[in-house]
């Protein structure tokens, strides 16, 4: 992807949300995208055609994240009520209610086998089967010394990251725990495309970029600012660029390999706080560009 490709300018705004829409995140095929936030409320689009499909209610304080199955069948929520919700996205329905955090759920994401991990503000992991009928954690990993603001699943894998400094890799398999400590707190991680690298956005406005298998810091991204709010980061779809909000309310891309700041442009007024960028199929790469949606404090989802 060259830097021309990459998203400029605004195509949708998503209105409908009734407070600060803290999280946004596109499906597996990137046809459909999911908003979540302050109102309480899950909100499914089609962000393409500027269409509210469905709205889902029943969490008592905010929405924090949300994340869909590789099957589109199924939602899985967390927030501030200290509960998980998993939803069935065809009829609105709470399925369960996951309950064993004992403060607000930070983050949450499917495994490909429709298991799930939240990361919540007790400091800890909490693993949850969703096949069974039981509410009740299967694994709860308490390492940590300050709360989980992240969290990334491979099929034998989940890798956090906490306030503590640290991004944690707990090999399910093995039982070992691998902990990389970054001496910043890391408010969001996110996985290369080809599995090969952890990007962590840290409080002193640096993305780091490590190698997963050596722990090895392989290169940062600064210029943004990153100091009072959990902002999100990702790469591209082709792992060319790696791209973060900032407190200034500016998206930034940066080349991946020498950290050069290519591109940056304001998206809102205020905190740019969490970005998805659309993973699409190849053939979707040569026919559509590249889309970022991103949540705002202005209660609605832009898409770039």
């Amino acid at each position: 992807m060259s830097v021309s490709d990459l998203p400029r300018n605004e195509s949708t705004v998503l209105r409908g949300h009734e407070g600060a829409v803290l999280a946004a995140r596109f499906n597996g095929d990137g046809n459909y995208c999911l908003s979540c936030g302050k109102d309480r409320t899950i909100r499914l689009w089609n962000p393409h055609r500027g269409i509210h499909i469905k709205t889902y209610k029943s969490h008592g304080r905010e929405v924090r994240d949300v994340h869909v199955t590789s099957d589109n069948s199924k939602l899985i929520s967390c927030g501030g009520d200290r509960q998980i919700f998993y939803w069935d996205v065809a009829t609105g329905r709470v399925i369960r209610k996951f309950r064993g955090h004992d403060s607000e759920v930070n983050a949450v994401k499917f495994n490909e086998y429709s298991s799930a991990v939240s990361a919540g503000y007790d400091q800890s992991l909490r693993a949850w089967d969703c096949r069974s009928h039981s509410t009740e954690p299967i694994q709860i990993i308490d390492t940590f010394s300050d709360s989980v603001m992240s969290v990334c699943l491979t099929k034998t894998e989940m890798i956090a990251g906490s306030v503590d400094g640290t991004v944690r890799t707990f090999d399910i398999r093995m039982g070992r725990e691998i902990v990389d400590d970054l001496g910043q707190p890391v408010n969001c991680i996110s996985m290369s495309n080809d599995g090969n690298c952890i990007l962590a956005s840290c409080l002193d406005s640096t993305l780091r970029l490590m190698d997963r298998s050596t722990g090895e810091l392989l290169q940062e991204y600064k210029g943004h600012t990153c100091k009072s709010y959990k902002l999100d980061c990702c790469l591209t779809n082709t792992d060319a660029h790696v791209t973060g909000g900032s407190e200034d309310g500016y998206i930034y891309f940066w080349d991946l390999v020498d950290a050069t700041a290519v591109s940056s442009f304001r998206a809102h007024a205020s905190v740019s706080m969490e970005l998805a960028f659309c993973i699409l199929p190849l053939i979707a790469i040569l026919e559509l560009p590249p889309y970022i949606i991103l949540p705002c404090p202005e209660r609605l989802v832009r898409l770039l």
